[in-house]
């Protein structure tokens, strides 16, 4: 990640959260600095983090860290209903809830640099209007259409917001997941990119060849390194060069980690959803007689017993079957070459259909691509792959620029995204429909609440092929505790994840 040196209000720009006390520590600067008894963990990445600011983040990688470097309002719980986290709420009317911080002190905190002393202050109600109301104004955020339905907000003390909507969203406070920033960094339009500043358990020290992580509670060091080979992530833990690693290694990667007897491997069931990207807009991926076909080209279940993780599983929509807003298991499409060919021969095709496909130069993804690529071969289909490093091909697909891609939904909680993933109006940069797919019956059904109908709309009209659940796995050296995979792969334990010398 290209680097640049700011300093902006005469600041240091880095953040810490505290959660022992209501007022800021006497020496915040000495906070930050102690060492650790622990020694420094390493966790080698596959890809580096895009985007800090939270506000433009879509990739997973920086919404993994920007969990641990930013506080929310809400959070979720085990079952994905919204929790409290910064605040509580209550719904004063339809059109209106008011969310009361809590007690509890969450700092922003520069550490002191050669200009400037340190600095540490409270987050208050005034930086939850601020984060809100810029998000609102942007017009290249992939969030900012989530927050549409937002009339006004009203600070009405340092503890309390008033929220007024346009029109009623009991599901509202869902929505408020979004890191909260300081007002006077807002203001002048701070690079949150590249500094981040918030009130996370995690700061950020360094952003140059490695993202050095730093705890305030106990000074634990934890560096993240980008690592893109997986074989060369792999060995590097076997000779413990780093202490953990997580996720995007083939099956057989993870059973040779798990006969070694100096690692630990935990694994997981998983809820991120991966799926075969379409350009509804291309003069054949429009017709859904192709898009069946496709559908009807994959093997799935195959798949996922030679080459997928332990746990992962088929999957129909974005949102698990087990999740409250989903309740029910859709039909997979079943392999069938011969009437995939049938469909396409409908549709008009002459055979083979040639069609790019565009995905990572990660192994497993392209050994993914390589396998669907000979089962399309059965259908008619002419499967070309074009592997790309991650920046270039995640940007080509928010550009539009794709017949076919694959790509993973990580950590979706709320079934809004159907909406974001797939509304008419939600075309990037102001949301997440990268298919540019427009269907005004599914437009309707959005605006309701019936997201069982929502999801068989889009299983029935295809604007993406579902493929799969990904099972979770964490690899570590036996002197790492308090970490286990998440089902969603996030890092949120390396808010207490400790090493012991060995």
């Amino acid at each position: 990640m290209l680097l640049h040196y700011r300093l902006l209000s005469g600041l240091l720009l880095c953040s810490i959260l505290t959660l022992t006390a209501c007022k800021p520590p006497s020496s915040p600067s000495d906070s930050i600095n102690k060492a650790s008894t622990s020694p420094e963990i390493v966790f080698a990445i596959s890809q580096a983090p895009l985007n800090l600011d939270p506000r433009y983040a879509s990739d997973a990688t920086s919404e993994r860290l920007n969990r641990l470097l930013y506080q929310s309002l809400v959070d979720f719980d085990h079952h994905t209903k919204p929790q409290p986290n910064l605040a509580t709420w209550q719904q004063l009317s339809p059109l209106s809830y008011r969310f009361t911080l809590s007690e509890q002190c969450r700092l922003f905190y520069y550490p002191a640099s050669a200009e400037h002393k340190a600095k540490a202050r409270k987050l208050t109600a005034y930086d939850v209007k601020a984060t809100y109301d810029s998000i609102t104004a942007l017009s290249d955020s992939p969030h900012s259409a989530e927050f549409s339905n937002l009339k006004n907000i009203v600070v009405v003390n340092e503890r309390t917001v008033l929220f007024y909507l346009k029109a009623p969203d009991r599901h509202f406070p869902a929505k408020l997941v979004l890191g909260i920033l300081p007002a006077e960094l807002v203001k002048v339009k701070h690079d949150f990119a590249h500094f981040p500043v918030g009130s996370g358990p995690l700061v950020l020290l360094e952003a140059k060849n490695k993202w050095g992580l730093q705890r305030l509670d106990d000074g634990q060091r934890i560096s993240l390194i980008e690592v893109k080979d997986p074989t060369v992530r792999m060995l590097k833990l076997v000779h413990a060069e780093v202490d953990l690693i997580q996720g995007d290694l083939p099956p057989e990667s993870v059973r040779y980690l798990q006969a070694k007897p100096g690692l630990t491997v935990k694994t997981a069931v998983g809820v991120n959803f991966s799926y075969l990207g379409l350009n509804t807009q291309d003069p054949q991926l429009k017709k859904l007689k192709v898009r069946q076909a496709l559908a009807h080209a994959i093997d799935r279940q195959e798949i996922i017993n030679k080459v997928m993780l332990q746990h992962s599983r088929l999957g129909g929509a974005i949102l698990p079957p087990e999740h409250y807003a989903q309740r029910q298991t859709l039909p997979a499409y079943a392999y069938d070459p011969a009437l995939a060919k049938r469909l396409l021969q409908q549709a008009g095709v002459s055979l083979p259909l040639k069609l790019v496909y565009k995905t990572s130069t990660d192994a497993q993804r392209l050994r993914l691509a390589t396998i669907m690529q000979a089962q399309m071969r059965a259908a008619g289909i002419d499967l070309e792959i074009r592997s790309l490093d991650w920046a270039t091909f995640f940007a080509e697909i928010k550009q539009g620029n794709f017949q076919l891609y694959g790509l993973t939904w990580v950590g979706v909680k709320t079934p809004e995204i159907y909406a974001q993933a797939f509304g008419s109006d939600n075309i990037p940069p102001k949301g997440f429909n990268r298919g540019r797919y427009q269907d005004a019956e599914l437009d309707k059904l959005l605006s309701t609440d019936d997201w069982q109908a929502v999801t068989q709309r889009i299983h029935q009209q295809l604007p993406y092929i579902p493929l799969w659940y990904e099972g979770q796995f964490a690899a570590m050296q036996k002197g790492i505790e308090n970490y286990s995979p998440k089902a969603d792969g996030n890092w949120d334990d390396l808010a207490t994840i400790s090493a012991y010398a060995h």
